[in-house]
Protein backbone atom coordinates (compact mmCIF):
# COMPACT_ATOMS: atom_id res chain seq x y z
CA UNK A 1 0.00 0.00 0.00
CA UNK A 2 1.08 3.26 -0.77
CA UNK A 3 1.38 5.78 2.24
CA UNK A 4 2.71 9.70 2.56
CA UNK A 5 4.41 9.45 6.02
CA UNK A 6 6.22 6.92 7.90
CA UNK A 7 6.45 6.33 11.73
CA UNK A 8 8.68 3.57 13.45
CA UNK A 9 6.76 2.99 16.63
CA UNK A 10 9.34 -0.35 17.35
CA UNK A 11 10.77 -0.21 20.88
CA UNK A 12 7.47 1.65 22.53
CA UNK A 13 5.15 1.00 24.76
CA UNK A 14 1.83 1.30 25.28
CA UNK A 15 0.44 4.33 25.13
CA UNK A 16 3.48 5.74 22.97
CA UNK A 17 3.08 4.18 19.62
CA UNK A 18 -0.51 5.71 19.95
CA UNK A 19 0.42 9.25 21.09
CA UNK A 20 3.14 9.73 18.26
CA UNK A 21 1.03 8.30 15.24
CA UNK A 22 -1.45 10.95 16.94
CA UNK A 23 1.22 13.58 16.47
CA UNK A 24 2.50 12.35 13.03
CA UNK A 25 -1.20 12.81 11.49
CA UNK A 26 -1.34 16.08 12.53
CA UNK A 27 0.39 17.60 9.54
CA UNK A 28 -1.11 15.35 7.18
CA UNK A 29 -3.91 16.03 4.79
CA UNK A 30 -7.75 14.41 5.11
CA UNK A 31 -7.07 11.53 3.05
CA UNK A 32 -3.03 10.92 3.22
CA UNK A 33 -1.53 7.61 4.59
CA UNK A 34 0.23 7.01 7.86
CA UNK A 35 2.34 3.82 7.82
CA UNK A 36 2.88 2.76 11.60
CA UNK A 37 5.57 0.27 12.42
CA UNK A 38 5.11 -1.63 16.28
CA UNK A 39 5.89 -4.37 18.15
CA UNK A 40 3.73 -3.24 21.10
CA UNK A 41 1.43 -5.93 21.71
CA UNK A 42 -1.17 -3.76 23.05
CA UNK A 43 -0.88 -2.04 19.62
CA UNK A 44 -3.16 -4.52 18.45
CA UNK A 45 -5.79 -3.42 20.15
CA UNK A 46 -4.59 0.19 20.60
CA UNK A 47 -4.41 1.30 17.08
CA UNK A 48 -7.95 0.01 15.95
CA UNK A 49 -9.26 1.95 19.03
CA UNK A 50 -6.90 4.98 18.33
CA UNK A 51 -8.95 5.04 14.53
CA UNK A 52 -12.25 4.71 15.72
CA UNK A 53 -12.07 7.04 18.26
CA UNK A 54 -10.25 10.14 16.82
CA UNK A 55 -12.20 9.54 13.03
CA UNK A 56 -9.26 7.94 11.18
CA UNK A 57 -9.72 4.76 8.77
CA UNK A 58 -7.61 1.96 9.76
CA UNK A 59 -7.24 0.84 5.66
CA UNK A 60 -4.47 -2.20 6.47
CA UNK A 61 -2.69 -4.04 8.96
CA UNK A 62 -0.73 -6.70 9.38
CA UNK A 63 -0.62 -7.95 12.60
CA UNK A 64 1.26 -11.07 12.01
CA UNK A 65 4.45 -9.59 10.52
CA UNK A 66 7.87 -8.48 13.00
CA UNK A 67 7.14 -5.56 13.68
CA UNK A 68 3.39 -5.19 13.06
CA UNK A 69 2.09 -2.92 10.45
CA UNK A 70 -0.65 -0.64 10.18
CA UNK A 71 -1.92 1.71 7.70
CA UNK A 72 -3.88 4.29 8.92
CA UNK A 73 -6.27 7.08 6.20
CA UNK A 74 -6.56 10.38 8.24
CA UNK A 75 -10.13 11.44 8.32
Amino acid sequence: MDFDADLDATGLLCPLPVLKARKRLMPLQSGQVLRVLADDPAAVIDMPHFCAEAGHELAAADVDAAPQVYFIRKG
